[in-house]
């Protein structure tokens, strides 16, 4: 009897955040090394689809590195990064689409479909969902056919996801003449949730979210503002592949988001760790003083 009545009391802490959420349009960056543990990723599968079944809207934006470096040593074709971002010639943009547009997003969306979701698979070339440029050189650096958003026409994404489908979207670029671009799936999600208007952006990692002190596991930040974030990337404690993220969250804050979020993708269920309890995981990411 007690186990029974500690899931009613589950349920009902949830119930004041199924409420408020209702309606609303929930983005969750998947991908990295998220995706890794195939039971961890059941439970993000099911996270979404149970969204889905109470109210919410989710979008999803995936990556897949991982997946990508497999076949690009397969191909024998060089990973290369910078600042994060993959540096990606002529070989590697037709790998990538085919991973991220082609594998990846199909895979996720038959595994959504499978619990009883409607996802329905897209990439930024579709409906130029994603219209792109070429990035600049960083540092003298050529990314290559890495893409610099221009603009993010939402109003395809708005009309599944307001429906009863799912969004999965592969964070390919287009510009005006076909050419394809590899977007960091990071800032994708920020560009997507901010075109949205979305209620939160849910950023899928493989750690607990930003240290003050990378080296101490106790100097989780729960909430951090974007001040905060600035200084920490001056000092360089945020650096890498997580200063895409920070700036994703950065970018959907300023343009309308109410919420941003680094969790933890290894650990089981935790889109409904944060989203429906009242402690959460991971860190918070907020305007601050901005």
């Amino acid at each position: 009897m007690n186990t029974l009545i500690y899931k009613a009391n589950i349920l009902v802490e949830a119930l004041p955040y199924i409420q408020k959420l209702r309606g609303k349009t929930v983005v969750i960056k998947y991908g990295g090394n998220a995706m890794v543990d195939e039971d961890i990723t059941k439970t993000i599968m099911q996270d979404i689809t149970l969204l889905k079944y109470v109210g919410v809207n989710p979008v999803v934006v995936h990556g897949g590195g991982p997946k990508i470096n497999e076949t690009l040593d397969a191909m024998n074709i060089k990973s290369e990064f910078y600042n994060g971002l993959r540096i990606t010639n002529e070989d590697a943009i037709d790998v990538v689409q085919m991973v991220l547009a082609g594998s990846i997003n199909k895979d996720i969306v038959a595994q959504l479909n499978c619990l009883g979701g409607k996802a329905i698979g897209l990439c930024g070339k579709d409906g130029n969902l994603i219209l792109a440029v070429k990035k600049k050189n960083m540092d003298n650096v050529d990314l290559g056919y890495v893409g610099e958003i221009k603009k993010i026409n939402s109003k395809m994404i708005e009309l599944l996801a307001q429906d009863e489908y799912i969004p999965v979207i592969a964070p390919i670029g287009t510009d005006s003449q076909g050419q394809s671009y590899n977007i960091n799936a990071d800032t994708a999600a920020g560009e997507i949730a901010a075109a949205l208007k979305a209620e939160k952006l849910i950023f899928l990692t493989d750690i607990d979210g930003i240290y003050l002190n990378p080296e101490d596991k106790d100097s989780l930040l729960s909430v951090i503002s974007i001040p905060e974030i600035y200084e920490l990337m001056d000092k360089g404690i945020i650096s890498g592949g997580m200063i895409p993220k920070v700036l994703g969250c950065i970018k959907a804050l300023q343009q309308g988001v109410n919420r941003t979020h680094i969790l933890n993708g290894t650990i089981p269920h935790p889109i409904l760790l944060e989203i429906f309890t009242d402690k959460g995981i991971g860190t918070m990411v907020v305007k601050g003083g901005n």
